[in-house]
């Protein structure tokens, strides 16, 4: 079961133990874990990882860790691909609202598993959407 969607940073600042995580957030990841749910991950976000890495604004290697954590058969995520049942979803998050693609990717997956986003994202939380933060 899904238990809900990361946006790139809450999934990198979990990954990484970062502060910066509130402590409301990661204590429903941690639960959802301890009863063998999966956090979902969106396709976008792993190439989000890429970019960033290029930019220099995350530690090299971190997508090399998500990858190792979605392919471990207890990882604590699993990837979703973007597909055509979340792209119904998509233009429910106009581009005023939420102007950012993968955010808008990351809150139609959520909207079509009917899960909430992991995010501190104010965009995506005033866009309407259950939001964890």
């Amino acid at each position: 079961m899904i238990a809900a969607i990361a946006d790139t940073h809450a999934a990198i600042w979990y990954v990484f133990g970062d502060r910066r995580l509130s402590p409301v957030a990661r204590q429903f990841m941690d639960e959802s874990l301890a009863r063998g749910w999966k956090i979902g991950i969106s396709s976008i976000t792993l190439v989000e990882i890429v970019y960033l890495e290029e930019k220099w604004r995350i530690p090299p290697g971190t997508l090399g860790r998500f990858l190792d954590l979605l392919n471990a058969q207890d990882g604590a995520f699993q990837e979703l691909p973007v597909q055509s049942d979340i792209l119904q979803h998509f233009r429910q998050i106009t581009r005023e609202a939420v102007p950012d693609l993968p955010d808008r990717v990351v809150g139609a997956t959520a909207l079509c598993l009917g899960v909430p986003v992991v995010t501190r994202d104010r965009r995506i939380q005033a866009a309407g959407l259950k939001t964890i933060w």
